[in-house]
């Protein structure tokens, strides 16, 4: 026979059901000594835990969407169905006050459980875990969800001393319940975002014809005395701002700074700029390449391509739902610059696994330069940033304190490199290369990028492996 403790006072017995909450995390009987069930300690708890996990879906949700009432119903099954469990029990070893306890030992540590998983989202959003967390988090929550079920029901089997074979029949019931439960109502939480299919404006639509004409109409030509630099930016990925960001704020850097206003184009996916910048494409890419090559002076003239977004190996991620865009691959991206007639090249590129490109770009006259190795992710991708890791680093930091590109790249790796390791994240590697026709021009080159750079004799060739960065610390 469990005998529970009177009430004493609304206040008392809430600590007390906190306290009990807690020894049921840790699986212990002694939470059926302190708990102290009442129908206002029930619906008290019942509150507390819909409002914690109404808050908790909140948050996973990225503080938008609308509030689910049918997701609160299906939250509520839980608790109801311990209350059924509780009238069971209550009647199979005659203690009327057992009724009520299965579930308010449920709600107490649900509440804290998802008060808990509030706290861990709430840190994610501030981008303050590991990185390392992240991949275990879903896994983390519901290994907890699933506890608190099994707990108890593995108390009050201890508590009774149900035989062996009740145990186990009662906790794989749990269990499959518990899955199919899951499985039922995942696409109704407490907090929902409704999915709208993305959309492509008409508007936007006629109106892409005319920005990428007008674009590459104000590409003007290149002086036969003197050298120019010219200006590419590629936003790949649509659906995260910081690459809309990151290539309007570094083009503003080379229009101002480094004198590419009038040879600069950007190239952007981004459903807010739809009706103000030509899209990002393999096509509209070819084009503008094609223009930049018709107009700069073959011999003395330079171009900086840096393209950021997403990637895979041997792959640079070009989204803008609903259009069906074709991905930019190594092969491609060295065949449409060959055809362009653009001789001199510097490339940047800032995508996870961008190190992969490295090998099918290079020629003589190609400084190329990666986020990544070829086997290495890249960071600093999120809405809220205004520039990648890597692009932080190198164009708003770098490329304002170093007078050359070189340097800029090894003070970049290096910050790179410390952000990296305070995350807890695996080092990104990024890669530098040049042709040994690039390393000769380059400093000719950098008197218009850097005015106060002399011409010096370059140091020796820096090899392409994956410790570049490493090397030059």
């Amino acid at each position: 026979m469990i005998d529970f403790k009177p009430s004493i006072n609304f206040w008392h017995d809430f600590k007390s059901n906190q306290t009990a909450g807690m020894w049921l995390f840790l699986g212990s009987r002694r939470s059926l000594q302190i708990v102290r069930p009442s129908i206002m300690q029930l619906v008290f708890w019942g509150i507390l835990g819909g409002s914690a996990n109404t808050l908790f879906s909140w948050l996973s949700a990225g503080e938008v969407g609308e509030f689910n009432s049918q997701g609160l119903v299906s939250y509520a099954l839980w608790p109801f169905i311990a209350l059924i469990v509780g009238i069971f029990l209550s009647q199979r070893i005659n203690n009327p006050r057992l009724m009520l306890v299965p579930a308010l030992l449920w709600l107490v540590l649900d509440t804290h459980i998802a008060l808990l998983q509030s706290l861990i989202q709430y840190l994610g959003l501030l981008d303050v875990l590991p990185y390392a967390l992240y991949d275990y988090l879903p896994t983390v929550f519901m290994v907890l969800f699933v506890w608190q079920s099994l707990a108890v029901v593995w108390v009050f089997a201890r508590e009774l001393h149900w035989p062996w074979w009740e145990r186990a029949l009662i906790i794989a019931a749990t269990l499959f319940t518990l899955v199919v439960w899951q499985m039922s109502v995942k696409n109704q939480p407490i907090w929902k975002v409704e999915e709208s299919p993305p959309v492509f404006e008409e508007d936007a639509f006629y109106a892409q014809n005319r920005l990428l004409n007008k674009a590459l109409e104000t590409i003007q030509l290149g002086e036969f005395a003197q050298s120019h630099w010219y200006f590419m930016g590629v936003a790949g990925a649509g659906y995260q701002d910081v690459f809309m960001s990151e290539i309007e704020r570094i083009r503003e850097q080379f229009d101002t700074r480094f004198g590419t206003f009038g040879r600069s184009i950007a190239l952007v996916n981004n459903p807010s700029t739809r009706l103000s910048l030509p899209v990002a494409s393999t096509t509209s890419m070819e084009l503008a390449l094609r223009r930049i090559g018709q107009q700069m002076n073959r011999e003395s003239d330079v171009l900086f391509l840096y393209m950021t977004s997403h990637g895979l190996p041997n792959r640079f991620e070009m989204e803008n739902a609903p259009l069906d865009l074709t991905q930019v691959d190594p092969k491609w991206l060295k065949d449409a610059l060959d055809r362009s007639g653009v001789r001199w090249r510097v490339i940047v590129i800032s995508a996870c696994y961008s190190g992969s490109f490295v090998s099918a770009l290079q020629d003589d006259n190609t400084l190329i330069i990666t986020a990544s190795a070829a086997d290495r992710a890249s960071f600093g991708c999120s809405n809220e940033a205004d520039y990648t890791y890597f692009g932080r680093a190198f164009f708003d930091q770098a490329m304002r304190e170093q007078p050359s590109i070189r340097q800029a790249f090894v003070q970049a790796s290096e910050t790179v490199a410390k952000w990296e390791k305070a995350q807890g994240f695996d080092p990104s590697e990024p890669q530098w290369s040049m042709g040994k026709n690039m390393e000769l021009m380059l400093p000719q080159l950098e008197q218009h990028l850097f005015p106060s750079t002399k011409v010096d004799v370059p140091a020796a060739k820096p090899q392409l492996t994956s410790h570049t960065a490493a090397t030059q610390h």
